[in-house]
């Protein structure tokens, strides 16, 4: 039995996980890995998150990346380990995530003792995880912890999300959905991406939609017009709590009084960086 108020959990990782994922929308992240030699945008964003793994190859980054086509993987990975080392990448990316911080939040934010307070919250919290079936967090885990207070921040908030994410991608297995199935589930809760930007940086075709549309149809889980039926609700929400359940460790280790003011100093620091245009508008639906 959980001490802490229901989906507390997730409401803290709702607002420690944009400003982690806002480096992957950052011009930052472009100029840092084109310096290295890495120019393609899915060449770049397969590298940033799979360094931490190793010089891995296509099938290990498409298993824990889950939802991008194979195919576009295998173009890039693990090609791109020979234009840069994963040694190079994680400095690169971590170069990206200092000056994107710095220009989304300010000076003075970076600087004040609300983001010292944050990025010792947050990583207390990590003590909580668990390495155990979790590829992304585990690789993550082993990364040391950047010494400055925002790149501390950025490192735990990355370490909450991989360990979210794992648990995430075990839960969509359990629910019998395959990548293009959840992204097109997800998509219709209104709260996923536009299906044009999927199909592009997912590497996916507008068949391939149609055919995993047709798959959640014959299953009772989306209507004709796209939308989820109120089995395939239920089934999306499900898939939530189940991740709610196996990502509880963290959260209940930082304590009712710790997460509430995590979550307090992160929707801060995430207003600040949503009025700095931290994602593009097209992302969305």
């Amino acid at each position: 039995m959980s001490t802490l108020p229901p989906r507390a959990g997730r409401r803290c990782h709702n607002a420690l996980n944009p400003l982690h994922s806002a480096l992957y929308f950052s011009p930052d992240l472009g100029k840092e890995l084109g310096g290295i030699g890495i120019d393609h945008p899915s060449a770049a964003y397969f590298a940033a998150r799979a360094a931490a793994m190793g010089a891995v190859g296509p099938g290990t980054v498409t298993a824990t990346f889950y939802n991008f086509n194979h195919e576009l993987v295998a173009r890039h990975v693990p090609a791109v380990w020979d234009i840069a080392s994963p040694e190079a990448v994680l400095t690169a990316r971590l170069r990206a995530a200092d000056s994107t911080l710095r220009r989304l939040l300010g000076e003075e934010v970076i600087a004040s003792p609300e983001m010292a307070e944050a990025a010792q919250l947050a990583l207390r919290a990590t003590e909580g995880c668990t390495r155990h079936a979790r590829p992304l967090y585990a690789a993550h885990a082993d990364l040391p912890v950047p010494q400055q207070p925002h790149l501390a921040y950025w490192h735990a908030a990355t370490l909450l999300r991989e360990h979210r994410g794992d648990a995430h991608l075990a839960a969509l297995l359990a629910a019998s959905l395959d990548p293009m199935e959840a992204l097109v589930s997800h998509t219709a809760t209104g709260k996923g991406m536009a299906p044009r930007w999927i199909l592009a940086s997912r590497g996916w075709r507008r068949t391939d939609w149609e055919d995993a549309s047709a798959r959640l149809r014959e299953r009772g889980l989306l209507t004709a017009e796209g939308e989820l039926t109120e089995e395939g609700t239920a089934l999306r929400a499900g898939l939530e709590e189940t991740t709610d359940r196996m990502d509880l460790a963290p959260y209940e280790h930082l304590g009712g009084a710790g997460v509430a003011r995590l979550t307090e100093l992160g929707r801060g620091f995430l207003g600040i960086a949503l009025a700095a245009g931290a994602f593009p508008a097209d992302a969305t639906g």
